[in-house]
């Protein structure tokens, strides 16, 4: 995180989302600010609060994009959550401390796989050796009764050291992977319990699986695999053994509290449009809920207590039917920066297809490519799929940059269909006269663009 200044964060996100440069500049200083706080000593490093954002704005302009590649950048623990599913069921749908949990959960997985990966080699060895162990099994030392056996048993020991080595650089170089070779592997006890009522586990923070694991035994299973795969799973075990759980949670922990990220989507659709009976009540009660997290709290996990004050919360919403005043004054009050993000245009359609890393028609190019066809799109193609785009999100529903997936998928149809069996290796070209006859037809066809496009 220290090396990214909110500059290089905007270059960043700018190889995945086209426009919107006040929301990356609102997310570029957020994220630059956890780090400030970070250096800050003393008294003063608490009271420091993150500035949580609303970002205002229809979908598919890159809302979520934009808190995803952020919390990649940041290597944060990151979480998705609606807020509608909190209204789900009866007065508040699913505990909302729950993505409190779900943020803890990931960050433990996350810096286990990390920890794994710095044990990887060390458990590769051992699991070399537990193979061997198996293939040519070591000479057990037994009491010397003359002097003849003790230099035969050294001389035993040492041939089969020897053997032993050689079969080591044979295993390395992988010249035994489809050797067949039966061994132990551990097996976790399942626990099978039903949970009645509205809470699920997460909600308790308890796992069963991990309590009943840890009184009952690990069983031994025999399992028969060839060498390559018995390598893996044994190198999985040795690395558990290497993993020290205890300080995993402790780091967890640490990073959901100083930089996890929760990405709230739709909170408009838990904001009231000031009515005093009807859903408006359980909108309410979600946006009541919700606050006690925002402002900052303790969450039980089954890892510990997590303290809420200084995650950071990105919330978004469309806010067509209401706005964001509709909110209680105590949740606006805790998200003090608003940014509203623009619709898409043609050219910015144009630029969408064409320059971010993982754009459409790089995508469909590597698809069609795995069959020995190559797609070429003629700029005159890629601004006439801008142009339709653009139409039929003014006409019909102003989905964003989602539209082009419906509008490449029903452009590229026949040419995914026919690939495999009708059209050669070759290169397929794709200009403005293709793209009109496909898709003119339904773009004027009012009706018929609701249903396809």
């Amino acid at each position: 995180m220290k090396e990214l200044t909110p500059t290089q964060i905007v270059e960043e996100l700018n190889k995945y989302i086209i426009g919107q440069n006040e929301a990356k500049r609102a997310v570029a200083i957020a994220l630059r600010n956890r780090w400030r706080r970070q250096q800050v000593t003393g008294v003063l490093r608490e009271e420091i609060m993150p500035n949580n954002i609303i970002l205002i704005g229809p979908t598919g302009v890159g809302k979520t994009e934009i808190a995803r590649r952020l919390a990649k950048l940041a290597q944060a623990p990151f979480v998705k959550v609606e807020a509608s599913k909190f209204t789900e069921v009866g007065y508040v749908g699913r505990d909302v401390e729950s993505m409190v949990r779900d943020l803890t959960d990931y960050a433990v997985n996350m810096v286990k796989s990390e920890k794994t990966e710095e044990v990887h080699s060390k458990a590769m060895e051992m699991a070399d050796e537990r193979i061997l162990d198996i293939l040519i099994p070591p000479v057990r030392k037994a009491q010397p009764v003359s002097e003849n056996t003790e230099t035969e048993e050294v001389n035993e020991a040492f041939q089969n050291e020897k053997t032993r080595d050689w079969m080591r650089a044979k295993l390395k170089a992988g010249e035994l992977n489809d050797r067949m070779i039966e061994f132990d592997a551990s097996t976790q006890p399942t626990v099978g319990m039903q949970v009645l009522g509205p809470f699920g586990m997460d909600d308790m923070g308890i796992n069963i699986q991990e309590i009943m694991g840890s009184i009952m035994p690990k069983k031994k299973k025999k399992r028969k695999t060839a060498i390559a795969e018995a390598r893996v799973i044994m190198a999985q075990e040795e690395a558990q053994k290497l993993i020290d759980m205890d300080s995993v949670q402790r780091e967890a922990i640490e990073r959901v509290q100083n930089s996890g990220i929760i990405f709230i989507d739709e909170i408009d659709k838990v904001a009231g449009g000031g009515k005093a009976q009807g859903p408006d009540v359980s909108r309410e009660g979600v946006q009541r809920d919700l606050l006690p997290i925002v402002e900052g709290s303790n969450v039980n996990t089954k890892y510990g207590v997590v303290r809420t004050d200084h995650i950071l919360f990105i919330a978004s919403g469309a806010f067509h039917v209401s706005k964001p005043s509709d909110l209680i004054p105590e949740l606006q009050g805790r998200f003090p920066i608003r940014v509203e993000l623009n619709s898409l245009s043609e050219d910015d359609f144009v630029k969408i297809l064409t320059m971010p890393e993982n754009a459409l028609l790089k995508q469909y190019s590597a698809l069609l490519e795995t069959e020995g066809v190559k797609l070429d799109f003629k700029e005159s193609a890629i601004r006439e799929i801008a142009r339709i785009a653009t139409e039929v999100n003014e006409q019909v529903e102003n989905i964003g940059a989602r539209r082009l997936h419906t509008i490449l998928t029903t452009l590229l149809d026949e040419i995914l269909f026919d690939v495999p069996d009708k059209i050669p290796s070759e290169v397929v070209k794709i200009d403005a006269p293709f793209v009109k006859k496909k898709l003119d037809k339904i773009v004027k066809n009012r009706d018929l663009s609701k249903f396809i496009l």
